[in-house]
């Protein structure tokens, strides 16, 4: 009988290549300011503003915000004439692309195409008199060079489809969606994103699956009205995991009853998890169990929240016995093995000392900053 050697598993010598997803859908590229969406460019974070747009100062500093948690493209909502009035103000002092949210007057668009707006989004089951404005508004954005979200939502479907489909399908979303685009076509305009939210994540994926089958348009991911923080984020997760593990999807927005930074830290999680994005700082912690000679959760969370904003991806094991413990920490960049009071350290996969316990986290900062400034990143600066 042949006998198989194991034991610990040897220090790494270099990184094997990333695994990835499956190969992404093939779809055009739509330029949301000087962010590409589409084609292969890298899939995209996005959040909406929860102040009232009017309001520029606050808008702007929740944007600033944003833009600091990791999001690359914001959403502004345009119900009113007073913030159709901020657009240009706003769109010209934000760091990142600005959209406007238009759901029920075709005179917004043509507002927030001449405020310098990056793109702008239409809910073709809300807008009044859209259908025949379309024409005037594919000549404004195509002049300005600015594209159109086809933004449809469980809620706000047209009452023929319902009809025709017998209530909100992934069918009738699809249906929806591709009717309002081809109004666009008429006009040869094709500068096109599109979404079709549901908050069921088993409707939303069906109908993103159909959609991408039947049109090269690039696809704004979301569940809509996924709920408060902790379920919206599992729903959102299983959903946009789905489809972006199919190649399907170019840009996605979290939609969560919580801050919006809290949507962008989540969909940048997303995408670092499936490898869609270098990953940050990755905490890899084992499970509450018997064996642990340590409090791991209690141990993993200061890790985490002294590591926060850490300027270099970096992979930090955080275990607490010797069965899984030395095996992970040593494939971690930096890791920690606890037991008895005591904490073996390792860097690269080597073991470079014991600490106690109460010494695990200082320890860990201090090699953390060493190992950036190795990379020629000083974390103090």
């Amino acid at each position: 009988m042949t006998t198989v050697a194991l034991g610990m598993p040897k220090p790494r010598v270099e990184e094997p290549p990333p695994l990835s997803v499956a190969t992404r859908r093939k779809s055009r590229r739509i330029m949301v300011g000087p962010v590409p969406v589409g084609g292969d460019a890298p899939v995209s974070v996005q959040s909406m503003t929860t102040t009232p747009t009017a309001d520029v100062n606050a808008t702007l500093q929740q944007i600033a915000e944003l833009t600091a948690s990791g999001c690359q493209i914001v959403r502004v909502a345009v119900p009113s004439a007073d913030d159709a009035e901020a657009l240009p103000v706003i769109a010209r002092k934000s760091q990142i692309p600005v959209i406007a949210d238009i759901h029920f007057q075709p005179k917004y668009v043509f507002a927030a195409i001449d405020a310098g707006c990056a793109a702008v989004r239409v809910n073709p089951g809300n807008i009044r008199k859209f259908d025949d404005q379309v024409g005037a508004i594919a000549r404004a954005a195509s002049d300005a060079g600015v594209p159109i979200r086809i933004g449809v939502n469980a809620g706000s479907l047209d009452p023929r489809l319902l009809r025709k489909h017998g209530g909100v399908t992934p069918e009738a979303l699809v249906e929806s969606a591709l009717w309002e685009c081809s109004l666009f076509e008429e006009h040869h305009f094709q500068d096109i994103k599109i979404s079709v939210k549901h908050h069921d994540p088993v409707v939303m994926i069906e109908a993103y699956r159909q959609l991408a089958a039947q049109c090269d348009y690039p696809l704004h991911l979301g569940v809509t009205e996924a709920g408060p923080q902790f379920q919206g984020t599992i729903k959102s997760a299983v959903a946009f995991g789905a489809l972006l593990a199919e190649g399907i999807g170019d840009t996605i927005r979290v939609s969560l009853s919580a801050p919006p930074v809290e949507e962008v830290k989540v969909g940048n999680q997303i995408l670092e998890s499936l490898g869609l994005r270098p990953r940050g700082l990755d905490i890899v912690s084992c499970p509450s169990c018997g064996r642990a000679q340590v409090d791991v959760h209690t141990l993993a969370e200061r890790v985490s929240a002294a590591l926060e904003g850490f300027p270099v991806p970096l992979r930090v094991a955080v275990m607490g016995c010797v069965v899984n413990g030395p095996g992970e920490a040593r494939e971690a960049d930096l890791g920690v093995a606890s037991g008895n009071g005591k904490g073996q350290i390792f860097v690269k996969g080597k073991v470079i000392k014991t600490v106690p316990e109460s010494q695990i986290v200082e320890t860990l900062l201090e090699e953390a900053a060493r190992i950036a400034a190795e990379m020629g990143v000083d974390i103090e600066a």
